[in-house]
């Protein structure tokens, strides 16, 4: 039985427990949310891991991309970017590696995380037929749907699927042309093998048979944007809205299926562009859980693009994405290390954090009210337990300490809130 199929029948499974407890939301709340379609709990039936819930209504969730390259692959410091994820406070991790012993690299990663973990399937399809037979134009079908059901049965918790690259969309992209064309590796993995072998997408064609694995293992679907744009100039056109489409109309089917799904959004959006963006995806998949690649809102910043993508990301969450894929400094320049993971996440979570204070998350805004009467308070202990990153925070003020221990060295006896603060009490 999925967590869909329990939520119908009535059945409060631990997960939905303790989804209801961790966002301080009544269990009818989330199994209500289920049942619609709103809310996923992205846990696979053989992942002993803390369920973790993403959807309307509960606080925004944070993602930190790790994994192997074909240049990189060093599976000591993927598990160094897996406990840096965690330990700076992300709710799931995706293992997108591409180099190395794909197999090994993924179970090490499950049998490690405390927390959610997905990928993306086509990647392990595609590289190793490029290996054995030297193009992804040799993939077969079997080998799409054996690679899913292997990394299903590992424990994958959820799978980026680009089910909506299909031939209609590859033309309307094609006829319309962009700037940059495709930047996700999946959905351009599809597109070759389409384009070479003149067929259809058969995770589109046979999208029954996709159903049938995930449901198995309660897998949740990501349904990816195979085209989503990769510059600004190329956001919201055609054919980026027409596969939003179609991921709506899967969704709904996933749904009367029993199996989750969330709907993958958009990359680089102009700022202007990205309320439009969030409310297309809103209406055209009825409320789906959204999860979104920053989106980075301008395409010149390499080097600064967690950012980029965390200023798109808080715009976005504030009006309706529920999952933050984070973006580190690393995006467009090279693999990201540990530190880059670190750094991401906290940078995503802040983003999240704001979007949470204007959606009006229980307990967002209290949060920020405890800091804002320890600061009015001068009490340091309090605001650096407080912070989103407190060992950054105790560091750096160890590391300028101020003559009077109750300020900091910006201000120092100078300090606006001590000098107030005094002030008041001596009018009593």
């Amino acid at each position: 039985m999925t967590q869909i199929e329990a939520a119908k029948s009535g059945v409060v499974t631990q997960e939905i427990e303790q989804v209801a407890k961790d966002e301080n939301r009544s269990v009818d709340f989330v199994m209500e949310g289920l049942k619609n379609g709103s809310i996923v709990i992205p846990k696979n039936k053989n992942h002993d891991i803390k369920p973790v819930g993403i959807g309307k209504g509960l606080k925004t969730k944070v993602n930190a991309n790790i994994g192997t390259s074909s240049d990189i692959a060093q599976l000591e410091m993927e598990l160094e970017k897996l406990e840096a994820a965690c330990k700076a406070g992300a709710d799931s991790v995706m293992d997108l590696s591409t180099g190395g012993d794909l197999d090994f690299i993924r179970r090490k990663i499950l049998a490690e995380s405390p927390i959610v973990v997905g990928n993306v399937p086509i990647y392990q399809a595609a590289v190793e037929v490029a290996a054995k037979k030297g193009s992804i134009a040799y993939m077969t079908e079997d080998d799409i749907f054996s690679t899913i059901e292997k990394q299903a049965k590992d424990g994958i918790d959820y799978m980026t699927l680009h089910c909506g690259v299909t031939q209609g969309t590859l033309e309307r992209l094609i006829k319309q042309g962009r700037v940059e064309d495709l930047v996700s590796r999946g959905g351009t993995f599809l597109s070759v093998w389409m384009l070479y072998n003149e067929k259809e997408n058969p995770l589109f064609e046979h999208f029954d048979r996709v159903l049938d694995i995930a449901k198995e293992y309660d897998v949740t679907l990501s349904l990816g944007d195979g085209f989503r744009p990769g510059a600004i100039a190329d956001a919201t056109d055609r054919a980026q809205i027409h596969e939003l489409i179609l991921l709506g109309e899967l969704h709904k089917r996933a749904l009367d299926a029993g199996v989750q799904s969330m709907i993958e959004g958009p990359g680089h959006v102009p700022i202007n562009q990205v309320i439009t963006n969030a409310q297309i995806e809103n209406s055209l998949c009825e409320g789906a859980p959204f999860y979104v690649l920053g989106p980075v809102v301008t395409d010149i910043a390499p080097g600064y693009d967690h950012i980029t993508s965390a200023i798109g990301g808080a715009l976005m969450a504030a009006y309706g994405a529920d999952f933050l894929c984070y973006v580190t400094r690393a995006e467009h320049v090279r693999l990201p290390t540990p530190e880059d993971v670190r750094e991401g996440v906290i940078v995503a979570r802040i983003a999240a954090h704001a979007a949470d204070i204007a959606k009006g998350v229980p307990g967002a805004f209290e949060w920020d009210l405890e800091m804002s009467k320890a600061r009015k308070a001068l009490d340091w202990n309090s605001m650096i337990k407080l912070s989103i990153d407190p060992e950054y925070v105790e560091k750096e003020r160890d590391s300028s300490p101020p003559e009077e221990s109750d300020v900091c060295t910006m201000c120092g006896k100078f300090c606006a809130i001590k000098l107030l603060n005094k002030a008041l009490r001596n009018r009593k």
